[in-house]
Formats: structure tokens, sequence, C-alpha cells
């Protein structure tokens, strides 16, 4: 997807990776950028609006646990923007003593939010087509076990946007999906993971034992896959490398001869 002039919907865009995320898609000089997010963050909004004066630069207020709230949001930008090219669906929780909190926000608000986009997009409902990209997580792609709920909930979200992202939905809709897989992150998530993890640690946890990507590097290589990735591609993006990923199939139906 070439960027220039196209208008942004970008879910959780004053977190750590969205924010970064949002401020380089500002620099490829997109036409609108919404974000939608539970809490503004009034200094970065304004410090945007200032050094892009031509782009349509605005907030939504969502509770991504609220369905109506998310509906209310994609209806304001609608009214505003007409149609959207580009959804990111980036918010996220990573604390397993919230169960409910941590399904609702990475996987069945997500799941929400791209229904509610595909009625706006959809090219057979009148819609332009274009692209949701949804972000989950290598814990979306290999089990963790310190992080039980969590990698439950970002392995719903790669098979969700996977299933979404079948060729004949595509034909219909015009509409890709991509499935985002970042690695380890130096984003406020990581923050106090000894208080997080399924169950305690009997010992320290040393912090940071795995090596860790910027958020900026980060952010770089989710455009590129935006500016180059097809429909129902699920890439990894780990300490500053890209890698479309080959995913196995594990199993396929058994189909029964039609007499």
């Amino acid at each position: 997807m070439n960027l220039t002039g196209k208008n942004v919907v970008y879910l959780g865009g004053f977190g750590g990776i969205g924010q970064k995320v949002c401020a380089q898609l500002l620099e490829r000089q997109i036409k609108a950028l919404a974000i939608f997010d539970l809490t503004l963050n009034e200094q970065v909004l304004a410090a945007w609006q200032t050094q892009y004066p031509n782009a349509d630069i605005f907030y939504q207020k969502v509770d991504i646990t609220q369905k109506p709230e998310i509906e209310a949001a994609y209806k304001a930008a609608a009214e505003r923007l007409e149609h959207f090219d580009l959804v990111v669906n980036g918010m996220g929780l990573m604390n397993d003593n919230f169960v409910d909190l941590t399904i609702q926000i990475n996987l069945l608000g997500l799941i929400h939010s791209s229904f509610i986009a595909l009625e706006y997009m959809d090219k057979s409902k009148n819609g332009r087509g274009g692209v949701v990209v949804n972000i989950s997580s290598v814990a979306g792609i290999e089990p963790t076990s310190l992080m039980a709920v969590y990698s439950a909930a970002k392995h719903g979200v790669t098979a969700f946007t996977r299933g979404l992202g079948d060729s004949r939905y595509f034909a219909k809709t015009g509409v890709a999906f991509i499935t985002i897989c970042p690695g380890f992150t130096d984003t406020p998530l990581l923050f106090d993971m000894m208080n997080k993890m399924t169950f305690k640690p009997h010992t320290t946890v040393t912090k940071h034992t795995h090596k860790v990507q910027s958020a900026e590097i980060c952010a770089s290589n989710l455009i590129k896959v935006i500016e180059q990735g097809k429909n129902g591609g699920v890439w990894l993006l780990e300490l500053g490398e890209m890698k479309e990923l080959d995913m196995p199939v594990m199993w396929r139906p058994t189909l029964q001869d039609q007499a």
C-alpha cells in the first residue's frame, strides 16, 4: 500500500509501538489519522497537529471492552473522513492476573473492531477496500508458559486474522488482513513482568533476560509490512528484522465421497 494520501485508523495510537507507528505514518504524508484510545495524550496529539498541519489528526475515545464505544468511534470517524484505507488494531494488555480483561482487550475487542471496520471498508457494501493490520505477538505463534492467558489471546488474534485473510473473502471485500507478531519490544508491556506472570516465579527473574528491540525499529518494520505485505500474511518482527512466516498446515478436513 502506498500510504501517501491515505485515511488511517489506529487503535492504541498513544501506546508504545503505536505511538511510534503513528509518527512514521504521518511522515509518509497520510491524509488523515484517527487515533482510537482509552486516554487522550494531549501533548503528543498537539505536537503532531502542529508538525503535520496538512493532515487531519484527531482522537476518539474508545474502551475496547465496550462494543458500543467501538461502533460509536468508527461512526464518528466515518462521518469526518468518509472512508478508511488502513485500520491497525494495536491495543493490548499483558497481565495474566486479569484473565477476562486480557481476553477482552487483546482478542474480543480486536474481533469487534475488525468486523466493524469491514462494514465501512467492504467493497460489496459500497466501501473502497483497504488493509486491516492486527497486532499479535511471538506469543501468538509459540505458546509461552510464563504468560499462558496472554498467549492464548494472541494465538486467537493470529488464527482470527489468518481466517479473515482467506483469498475468497478478499475477492469479495477487497480488504486485506495482515498479522503482525512483534518479538520482545521495549515498551511498558514489559514493565514489572514478575508480577504479571501466570504463576509467580519461585526465583528472581532477571529483567530483560531476552534481547529486546526498540519500539522505533519495530514500528519502522511494521510500516514496511503495511507498504509491501499481502493479504493473509503473518509477519515476525524480531530484533530489528522482519520476516514473513510460512505457517505450517497441521490439519486438513477429510472430504466425504459424493455418491
